[in-house]
Order: structure tokens, then sequence, then C-alpha cells
């Protein structure tokens, strides 16, 4: 039994994933939903891929049993409605933790810009049909992704299954993440996001992000499959 903690007070999860596109199971929230019980600790789950699922289904740990009261939901127009930059989201969670966010946030952002607001509103009133459509052209782009990396076996992918990212698996070229990232910026100024920015675990990857139109999407990446087979010792 592993002791009991003493310091930390919350524990933040993301879910689908950035950067490595994983979405959790039911099993996996309910461990650490039973982690969060153990430890008294606050769950802070960040979901702003929700509507970016390509296998599975997103499950929300708010509605677990025993674990509404003491879990934040945080959503965002920024990545469903492709609002990114309007700083326009929400938390949902026990009324009492929300009026001293409420509070925290009056004393920091000083409110949401009123064009802002209308917009989401109105995006919000566009319903599923809106989020579907800005979801497509990800969910095409995780297709190319896989298809591309079929070809070869050098880059290898961890399995996408949510958000519009995809981390590759570059250590077959003998080369970091952050070098050949860098590497791979300066030959053809093609930009990844080095794996150990988000951390020692993922040393030896890069994050693509799908964000760019699919021609040159597809493009890019087999430019980078080049690249990747010319270092490889």
């Amino acid at each position: 039994m592993a002791a009991k903690n003493t310091k930390a007070k919350s524990l933040l999860i993301n879910t689908p994933n950035n950067p490595t596109g994983a979405v959790y199971g039911a099993e996996t929230l309910a461990g650490i939903a039973d982690v969060c019980r153990d430890h008294d600790l606050w769950l802070i789950s960040d979901e702003v891929y929700d509507t970016q699922v390509w296998e599975g289904a997103h499950i929300s740990p708010r509605s677990l049993p025993d674990i509404t009261d003491r879990t934040l939901v945080v959503g965002s127009m920024s990545k469903s409605h492709a609002m990114t930059g309007s700083r326009v989201g929400w938390i949902c969670g026990p009324e009492a933790a929300i009026e001293h966010l409420i509070n925290l946030a009056t004393h920091t952002t000083y409110g949401v810009p009123g064009y802002i607001q209308d917009a989401a509103l109105f995006a919000l009133n566009e319903g599923l049909t809106l989020e579907q459509e800005v979801a497509a052209p990800f969910q095409r782009r995780r297709q190319i992704t896989e298809d591309v990396l079929a070809g070869q076996n050098i880059v290898r992918a961890s399995p996408t299954q949510g958000a519009m990212y995809a981390m590759l698996d570059v250590r077959a070229t003998g080369m970091s993440g952050f070098d050949f990232a860098n590497a791979l910026l300066d030959t053809h100024a093609i930009a990844t996001m080095p794996g150990e920015s988000f951390g020692t675990a993922a040393a030896g990857h890069i994050r693509v992000a799908m964000t760019i139109d699919d021609a040159q999407y597809k493009a890019a990446l087999l430019t980078l499959l080049e690249f990747a087979a010319a270092q490889t010792p």
C-alpha cells in the first residue's frame, strides 16, 4: 500500500490527450478516481478535445460515482469550435469551488470581451453539426498519418485515438526528439515539437500537429520520413 499523499492537492489529467492523442478508457479513469479518493485529491480534468475522438468514447470523470464532488472539468471553445486565441471556456464543478474560481477569474482576467462572448454563443447554438465540421479535417489527417507511416518501419506512431496530434517515435534514427526536430526544421522548414518538451517519458519522440491542409500535411509527413531514413544508422 502506497503511503498517503501529504503534499499534493490535485491531479491534472487531459483526455483526449495532448500530445499523445490517447483517450482514457473506463478502467483507467476508475483507477484515477480511486487514487483521488484515497489521497484526498481534487481531480482537474482537461477535456478541451472531447469532440475529437477517433477510437472509443470520451468519458468525463464527473460522471463516475463518488468523484463528482471533487472534480473540476475544463472546457474550451478553442478546439471544438476553432476559436483558438479567443480565450473563452468554462469550468464545471461543485458550486463552492466555482465561487472561488469566479473570484479568481474576476481578479485575473476581468472577464471575456463581449464580442468574443457573442461569437461563442453563436458557435454553441450551431450545435453538433459545427463541432463535427471542425473535427472532420483532423480525423482525415489522422488516417493520412496511419497510411503514410504504414509504408516504412523507422518512424512509429503512438496510438492516436483523439485530438489533433500524432506522437512519433524517432529513436530508430539514433537522434533525440530535440535534435531531430531542430534538424528537420533547419533542413526542410518543417516544424514539430520535441517530445522532450513534454517530459523525459517522451524523449526520442516528436509531436506532429495535424493543423495544415491535407496535401501539405501528407507532403510534410513524407519528407519527414525521408529525412528519418537518411539519419538512420
